[in-house]
C-alpha cells in the first residue's frame, strides 16, 4: 500500500482514486510509445526479457455487477505499468503485475456503477475540453498529422474517430468515479481513519530512498519602493490636468474627445477614456473612492495616484459597480529620479537592519499599486525572477538584502526591492518531520478509500474468472 502512497507524495495521480486514467495512458502508450496522462516523462519499457503469454482469443477476467473486465484490458494495463517503470524480471513478476491491474480495473468498475446508480452526471463540455487536451498531448509527440494517424492504425485503431471515442469513454468513466468519491465524502461515507505515529514512521522509512529530492525554497518579506517624480515634474503635470479640468467645465460633452487627444493611459485613450464596468477594489484606493462617490455625469476633482493625475466621470451606475471614464496626465521620470529612489532604498535598508519595524516601514514606503506582495511565503527558489535569485544567492536566514532593481512599468526606469529572508531551506533529502503530515493524510485517505471499496464489494456481485498466476505458471523465462 505504501508504494501507492509514494506516488502521491511525488505528485502523481492519487492511487486510491479512480483508475481509468491509467487506461488512457495505456492507449497513449500504445500509440506513441510512452504514457502521456499519468506519467508524461515515463520511459518506454525495455525489450522484453520475460516472455508474455499469448492468448488465442480474448476472455473474461472478471464479472462486476452486470459488466465484464476483459483479459485484454488487464494485459493492456499491465503493459502500461511496465512502460511507466514497474520492474518485471520474471513470469511471477508479470503475474503479480496483472493481478494488481485486474484488481484496479474491478474497483474502478465498482465506482462507475455506483456513480451511475446515484445519478452522478458528467459535464459534457468539461469532458470535451479534457479530451481535447489529452489529444494535444498525444499529438505533440508526432511531427505531422499523418504520422499520428499512421501510429493509430499501427496501434490497432480502425480510425481516428474510434480512438477519440475510446478516449472520451474512458475519461467519462474517470470523471464518474472522481465525482462519486467527492459525493461520498460530502455524504459522510468516507470518514477519516486514524493513523499511528509508528505507521507514519514505518511508511517514511520504507520509502525514503524513493522520495524525490526537495527543491531549495525561500521565504521573504519585502518593501518595493517606487521611483517618484521630482516636484518640478509633478507641477507641470498638475498644471496640465488643471487646464483640462477647466476646459471640461466649459465643454463637459467633450470629455471623450479630450481623452482621445490628451490622456496618457494607453489602455483607455483610444476608447475616449472608457474603463468599462468596475466593482469596488479593482482600482487603486484613491481612484476607487472618488469613482464610487460620483453621481452620473459629474466631473471629479483632480485625483492623484501613483500613476499620475486623473479626471474621472461616471457614465452609469448599477448595484455594486459603475461604468466610468478618466483622463490621465502622468509625470515624467528620468535617471535622476531613479538615483534618488535608489538612495532612499539604501536608507530604508539601513534603518531596517538597525531594528526599525518592518510593519511601519512597509506602511510608509511600500508601493501598494505595483502589485507586489509584502510577504512571500515558502517559494521555489529556482522559480523566482532572476533579480531575486541573484540577490538571495549566498545570503543567510534573516538577512536584510541590499536593495536591488526590478522593472517599474515605465520604460527605462526601475523601482527597488528591500527584502529580508524569512525562510531558507536548501535542496536535499526530505526528513520525517517535513513529511509526517503528508504521509499521515495520505495513509488516512487510502484507508478511508479502502473501506468504501470494501463496502461496495459486499453490495455487488463479483466473479473472478482469470488467475494471472496460473496463466504464467508454464511460461519459461
Amino acid at each position: 500500500m505504501m508504494r501507492t502512497s509514494l506516488r502521491n507524495l511525488t505528485g502523481a495521480a492519487m492511487s486510491a482514486a479512480p483508475l481509468s486514467l491509467c487506461l488512457i495512458a495505456a492507449l497513449a502508450t500504445r500509440v506513441a510509445g510512452q504514457a502521456t496522462t499519468t506519467a508524461p516523462t515515463a520511459k518506454v519499457a525495455p525489450k522484453d526479457t520475460v516472455p508474455i503469454k499469448t492468448l488465442s482469443i480474448d476472455g473474461v477476467a472478471a464479472v462486476v455487477g452486470d459488466q465484464v473486465v476483459l483479459i485484454s484490458e488487464v494485459t493492456a494495463e499491465a503493459l502500461r505499468r511496465r512502460a511507466a517503470g514497474a520492474p518485471v524480471n520474471s513470469p511471477a513478476d508479470l503475474a503479480k503485475l496483472e493481478a494488481e491491474a485486474m484488481t484496479q480495473l474491478m474497483e474502478a468498475e465498482l465506482l462507475v456503477q455506483k456513480a451511475k446508480a446515484e445519478k452522478v452526471e458528467v459535464n459534457d463540455a468539461d469532458l470535451t475540453r479534457a479530451v481535447d487536451d489529452q489529444e494535444k498531448k498525444v499529438k505533440s509527440q508526432f511531427k505531422t498529422e499523418v504520422e499520428f494517424r499512421n501510429a493509430l492504425k499501427e496501434g490497432g485503431f480502425g480510425s481516428y474517430e474510434e480512438w477519440r471515442k475510446m478516449q472520451t469513454d474512458l475519461m467519462r468513466r474517470d470523471n464518474l468515479q472522481r465525482d462519486y468519491i467527492s459525493k461520498a465524502r460530502r455524504d459522510g461515507k468516507m470518514t477519516a481513519v486514524n493513523v499511528s505515529e509508528a505507521e507514519v514512521t514505518e511508511a517514511f522509512e520504507s520509502n525514503r530512498t524513493r522520495l524525490p529530492r526537495k527543491e531549495a525554497r525561500v521565504g521573504l518579506r519585502q518593501i518595493v519602493l517606487s521611483t517618484k517624480p521630482s516636484e518640478e515634474s509633478k507641477k507641470k503635470s498638475r498644471a496640465k490636468i488643471d487646464s483640462l479640468r477647466a476646459e471640461l467645465e466649459q465643454r463637459p460633452d467633450d470629455f471623450e474627445n479630450i481623452a482621445k487627444k490628451e490622456s496618457m493611459d494607453p489602455g483607455s485613450r483610444e476608447l475616449g477614456g472608457d474603463l468599462g464596468w468596475n466593482r469596488r477594489g479593482r482600482m487603486v484606493p484613491e481612484f476607487d473612492r472618488i469613482m464610487f462617490a460620483l453621481n452620473p455625469g459629474a466631473l471629479s476633482p483632480i485625483v492623484e495616484t501613483t500613476f499620475g493625475f486623473h479626471i474621472i466621470r461616471v457614465d452609469r451606475v448599477q448595484p455594486a459597480e459603475v461604468k466610468a471614464r478618466h483622463i490621465l496626465i502622468s509625470w515624467t521620470l528620468d535617471s535622476t529620479d531613479e538615483t534618488r529612489a535608489r538612495a532612499q532604498a539604501d536608507s530604508v535598508a539601513t534603518v531596517w537592519r538597525a531594528g526599525a519595524s518592518f510593519d511601519s516601514l512597509s506602511v510608509r514606503f511600500h508601493d501598494n499599486a505595483g502589485g507586489e506582495e509584502k510577504t512571500i511565503p515558502e517559494y521555489n527558489r529556482d522559480s523566482l525572477p532572476e533579480a531575486y535569485r541573484n540577490a538571495i544567492d549566498g545570503k543567510a536566514l534573516n538577512t536584510v538584502l541590499d536593495p536591488f532593481p526590478i522593472p517599474s512599468g515605465t520604460p527605462g526606469i526601475d523601482k527597488f526591492v528591500i527584502a529580508q529572508i524569512t525562510f531558507l531551506d536548501e535542496a536535499g533529502e526530505y526528513t520525517l518531520p517535513e513529511m509526517r503530515q503528508r504521509i499521515r493524510s495520505q495513509l488516512s485517505e487510502e484507508r478511508s478509500m479502502r473501506r468504501l471499496i470494501d463496502t461496495l464489494k459486499k453490495q455487488t456481485y463479483i466473479s473472478v474468472r482469470y488467475d494471472p498466476a496460473k496463466a504464467y505458471a508454464n511460461v519459461v523465462p
